[in-house]
């Protein structure tokens, strides 16, 4: 406390948190060194610092302060986004690249999209979301279009007057059937972004391969992260094994992201060889727990993998399995098992609990299971426009993940079982619940059940099983090109079983009768 002898300072200013102040840094410290590469176009971090002041400059007028949304796969319009969006005074809302006319549409009208900034390839699914949308955000394409409109424009550099103001707002299937938009606020995404830099190491030697998607949780705050080690982005549009093995030979990749299935294409493909010594990269995996076969295959090729546990309503990562050294001489099989645990809270952001139904810990004895629960600086602002979902998702302001787990006398958290309506193939989430109303709106289906089978590509895919109306007849292919054209293509069931559901006294479909027999004779990694 302040006396005589130490009075008080006059006045003291603190900046709001935010994490486009980390591009500032980076432009100011190493703006001479490269920080973008996007095929064969290259930028240093003044170069990307001054690219996205103008589209600060440019954004403002069109969108007044309303989200902008951005539909891209993993260029530099998406990266530069991330900083010149919110430096515009606006949201910005980064969309699935894999989601149908039907559903863009919905995050669109739901956000409030006022400027939508898609990629070249996505033109006729634009041309089909805006035709049937009453107030069709305004359209910049990216190319020509977009380049007149940073060549136009006059940098401008807004920050927040309050770190907790809405940063971006990301949208999850959830459990609900209905996407539910994220908001994260700027001081959460700082934090987190922080996080990831300690955990992962990135300094400015690191060069980052952006194999995870940047539209998913703002690709986990990669964007921000990367940029506050002043590391180098290696964008990537598609995921091609061939040409991931190409940048990291010869750009010297050290760090990329990705859900196991990823791992598995790129561990396997025709171009894996060891990489020299001295030549490591370092892996962080989640959206299910990698095997022990693929951290062997791996650790073979100079990969090192780090385990990751989050959802999109903690910004990504909530927890991390931090690798302790005495484990070092354990047995490869006992390693890759410690590796596969959900870990302990990020170094920052994050507190993680495992609670029974009365809100208590549960004991640290690795059996007794409970609700995964979370809170911190990464967790979410809550949903947008919908207090009630916000609400009963953390009623004591811890927030349920309806995940079930363990803790380990260590104190480390392990998945036991994943939200039973929640199927993640390939590291997306797919609502049953939604594929469920997708079928039943098929005029010969009665009832329909949607549940996770074992796909060995994918981890697991979503199957239905169908009962029919009276005297109706459809087929397989039939029922499944129905889902497709309402839902992204990768939520659309893998197989179709009919026959009458299991069902209880009170004619509530009996899901684990389905799963118990789906899952029959294969080891279910929970994903």
């Amino acid at each position: 406390m302040a006396d005589e002898a130490h009075p008080a300072p006059a006045s003291l200013s603190f900046e709001p948190l935010t994490p486009t102040a980390y591009l500032d840094r980076a432009a100011a410290a190493h703006g001479d060194r490269v920080g973008v590469l996007d095929g064969e176009q290259r930028w240093t971090y003044a170069q990307l610092h001054d690219r996205c002041t103008r589209l600060a400059g440019g954004l403002a007028p069109l969108a007044s302060g309303r989200p902008v949304a951005v539909l891209s796969p993993n260029t530099h319009v998406l990266l530069e986004a991330n900083f010149g969006v919110p430096w515009s005074g606006s949201p910005l809302v980064a969309i699935n690249t894999r989601l149908s006319a039907t559903e863009i549409a919905y995050i669109l009208e739901h956000s409030d999209a006022a400027v939508l900034i898609h990629d070249r390839s996505f033109d006729a699914l634009v041309d089909v979301v805006c035709a049937g949308l009453a107030s069709p955000p305004r359209r910049i394409r990216a190319g020509a279009d977009y380049e007149q409109l940073l060549a136009g424009a006059k940098p401008l550099h807004r920050t927040p007057e309050d770190e907790r103001a809405l940063l971006s707002i990301n949208y999850t299937s959830g459990t609900t059937g209905r996407p539910k938009g994220v908001m994260y606020s700027h001081r959460g995404a700082y934090l987190q972004s922080v996080a990831m830099v300690g955990h992962t190491g990135l300094s400015p030697s690191a060069v980052h391969l952006w194999t995870l998607p940047m539209f998913h949780c703002n690709g986990w705050c990669f964007p921000w992260a990367v940029t506050a080690a002043a590391a180098t982005h290696v964008c990537l549009p598609k995921l091609d094994p061939a040409e991931v093995w190409r940048l990291v030979r010869e750009e010297g990749v050290t760090h990329l992201n990705g859900a196991p299935t990823v791992l598995t294409m790129i561990a396997y493909a025709k171009e894996a060889a060891p990489l020299p010594a001295g030549h490591t990269v370092r892996v962080a995996t989640g959206g299910a727990p990698p095997s022990p076969a693929i951290l062997r295959r791996m650790a073979e090729l100079g990969f090192d993998v780090t385990h990751l546990y989050g959802l999109t309503e903690t910004y990504g990562p909530a927890m991390i399995c931090d690798w302790r050294p005495e484990w070092n001489g354990l047995d490869a099989d006992v390693q890759a098992r410690m590796k596969a645990r959900q870990g302990v809270g990020n170094l920052i952001s994050c507190t993680a609990r495992v609670i029974g139904d009365d809100g208590t810990d549960v004991p640290a004895d690795g059996r007794t299971t409970g609700q995964i629960a979370l809170r911190g600086n990464n967790v979410m602002l809550g949903y947008l426009d919908d207090p009630a979902a916000t609400a009963a998702a953390a009623p004591d302001g811890w927030f349920r993940t309806g995940d079930i787990g363990v803790v380990h006398p260590d104190g480390y958290v392990e998945l036991r079982d994943r939200s039973k309506d929640v199927i993640i193939s390939g590291g997306e989430n797919i609502a049953s619940v939604e594929v469920e109303q997708a079928l039943m709106d098929h005029p010969a289906v009665l009832e329909a059940a949607v549940i996770a089978v074992p796909d060995e590509r994918w981890g697991e895919v979503p199957a239905a099983y169908v009962t029919l109306r009276e005297g109706v007849s459809v087929s397989e292919e039939e029922l499944i090109e129905h889902v497709r054209a309402r839902l992204a293509r990768f939520k659309a069931p893998k197989q179709v079983t009919f026959g009458d559901l299991p069902k209880t006294s009170t004619g509530k479909v009996q899901k684990y009768l389905l799963r118990e027999q789906a899952w029959a004779g294969h080891e279910r990694r929970i994903h």
